[in-house]
């Protein structure tokens, strides 16, 4: 049914049930899931400012962290995973990645990191949907 599946995580609980929902997928399909994770750098402009390197530095540890455990999660249960850590705008860059990937799917959680949302999907998981050319996945 898939082959390729593309799995947006940035650490939040959504992301993570979004794996969950991936890696089901994927073992029914034996698809490989590309984990991406995005470090927004249209929030802090840019990055010659010592103190935005800094926060750019922890992102990315953080990000690194997020796919590498969730890389391990995959391994334990016998599905094939694909890392990538990315800089910019996430729903441009999660579009351009699965393009580049040739995604089959894209699995999302409904929100992320952001808080006070009264929303029932994210601004990122909205973006994605309209702008991906293949079918995506809210959970």
């Amino acid at each position: 049914m898939y082959e390729t599946i593309l799995l947006p995580v940035d650490g939040s609980e959504s992301s993570m049930r979004a794996a969950d929902q991936a890696f089901r997928l994927a073992d029914n399909s034996e698809a490989t899931v590309h984990i991406l994770s995005v470090v927004d750098t249209s929030r802090y402009g840019t990055t010659a400012l010592s103190s935005t390197e800094l926060i750019f530095d922890e992102l990315e540890t953080t990000a690194a962290s997020v796919i590498e455990t969730l890389e391990s999660e995959a391994a334990d249960r016998g599905i094939a995973t694909e890392g990538h850590l990315s800089h910019g705008q996430p729903s441009k860059e999660i579009a351009t990645y699965g393009a580049e990937i040739d995604a089959d799917l894209i699995v999302i959680g409904q929100k992320g990191q952001s808080r006070g949302s009264t929303t029932p999907i994210g601004s990122v998981a909205e973006r994605v949907v309209r702008q991906a050319a293949v079918p995506v996945f809210v959970t």
